[in-house]
């Protein structure tokens, strides 16, 4: 059967689409992370059985240009034989062993060696390494305001789900059953981008602050990237005030640069978080995640000192073996290649939706960008806070992502979500998402 639209063989999903049945038969909603669904774009999620390079494969025999890059983690892309030797080699020496061992050992100095941070503590997921950071700073201050900005997600933690970004805001959910007011009473949320809304409570609340968590640069509501000088503004009034600075780069670290999203400003202005959480290039595609800082702050944590946190699967060597492997095969030119292809296909994104007359926003940090398809009454303006974000026409993306797919190209199935490309996609992977833009633009143009 042919696409009439295309010339192409239509794709079929009668395999996804069992596997997605039999799935919501036995899982919520069929999926172990929401977004998976495709509940904001429609259709049949698609089950992916292998990739490789700048490729993936479902389980029907389609394969796709992946723009998704599993949310983040595969910057050199997807089974990458150094680390597959190196991932199999640990594996075949046992997979946990509830004791230390050598690779946490040589991770945690790859991650100092490139970041401000002067003690690392690994955890399983970046929700434990924020819940971690967070119990730290209330810790280490003997305070419990946590301040945190509108749009920024920091993992499923109970505390840090106000307002919290692309997960909550795909499925427009303001909050979420399940956590009590008394979980976010001490949590205050500020727009993003606002000084004069952060001057304002530290002025009133200043003396009760344990901590502001900020992601390093937003990229759970679209890349919104922090206006010039307002991180380290952001640092300067947190030590004003006597609390501390935590920038979340669970989805910068280790890919929007070399350095992270600390590299783009921070590197740069002079200035260091006392906190910061890291997450899924750190663990080469396994569950892996950290957070670290200042040593006399980390110093606090058990059994050095009386803040606990602990993790039986923490510090695995197979996913530490995973993460220390990419972090070493992630040189200086792996960057530039993976930033000289997310610029050609940004401005690729933006050059067909200026063609096909869809008002956009296209924006970046470092190797990271997004689209935002605008609503039809909203200024076409650099998106600056989560109210921005929000004013997106979610049918056009909902066209555009579907027509992007039966092309071959597997985009995040949300306008929330940041788009990642890896140092394996080539001249020919880039050919094949420039070739599919201008009938998924005109498609998101026809929804207007």
């Amino acid at each position: 059967m042919t696409d009439p639209t295309t010339s192409r063989p239509a794709r079929t999903t009668t395999r996804s689409a069992d596997l997605f049945a039999r799935a919501s038969a036995v899982t919520p909603g069929g999926v172990n992370s929401p977004v998976r669904a495709f509940g904001a774009v429609g259709g049949t999620p698609r089950f992916i059985t292998r990739g490789a390079g700048a490729r993936i494969t479902d389980v029907d025999g389609n394969e796709y240009v992946d723009l998704v890059g599993s949310w983040g983690p595969m910057l050199l892309g997807h089974a990458h034989p150094q680390v597959q030797e190196a991932v199999l080699a640990a594996v075949s020496r046992g997979t946990s062993y509830g004791t230390p061992t050598e690779p946490e050992v040589l991770l945690a100095e790859e991650i100092v060696s490139r970041t401000p941070v002067e003690r690392v503590r690994f955890t399983s997921s970046g929700t434990e390494a924020t819940m971690s950071a967070i119990r730290l700073a209330r810790g280490f201050t003997g305070r419990d305001v946590v301040v945190k900005f509108a749009g920024c997600y920091h993992g499923h933690v109970d505390a840090l789900l106000a307002s919290a970004g692309s997960g909550l805001a795909t499925f427009a959910i303001p909050g979420t059953p399940g956590v009590p007011e008394s979980a976010t009473d001490l949590t205050l949320v500020l727009p993003y981008n606002d000084r004069a809304a952060v001057e304002k409570v530290f002025a009133e609340h200043g003396d009760r602050i344990a901590c502001l968590i900020t992601e390093a640069t937003p990229g759970n509501m679209g890349i919104v990237p922090p206006e010039p000088g307002f991180n380290a503004f952001l640092a300067e009034t947190c030590r004003a005030h006597g609390a501390l600075f935590v920038s979340d780069e669970v989805m910068t670290g280790f890919r929007a640069t070399r350095l992270g999203g600390w590299g783009l400003d921070g590197a740069h202005e002079g200035w260091v978080p006392d906190l910061m959480t890291f997450g899924k290039v750190m663990g080469g595609g396994l569950p892996a995640a950290a957070f670290g800082g200042r040593a006399d702050v980390m110093e606090h944590l058990a059994p050095s000192g009386p803040v606990y946190q602990a993790g039986t699967l923490a510090g695995n060597p197979v996913a530490t073996t995973a993460g220390l492997t990419t972090l070493q095969l992630a040189t200086d030119e792996v960057y530039a290649h993976v930033d000289r292809v997310a610029t050609v296909i940004r401005e690729g994104a933006s050059a067909a939706l200026t063609q096909a007359g869809v008002p956009h926003v296209a924006q970046s940090a470092g190797t990271m960008f997004s689209v935002f398809l605008l609503a039809g009454d909203a200024p076409v303006a650099p998106v600056r806070d989560f109210d921005g974000a929000s004013r997106q026409h979610l049918p056009a993306y909902a066209a555009f992502f579907h027509a992007m797919l039966e092309a071959g190209v597997h985009l995040p199935p949300s306008a929330y979500e940041v788009w990642f490309c890896s140092a394996a996609h080539d001249d020919r992977a880039v050919q094949q998402v420039l070739d599919a833009l201008p009938a998924a633009a005109r498609a998101a143009a026809a929804t207007y």
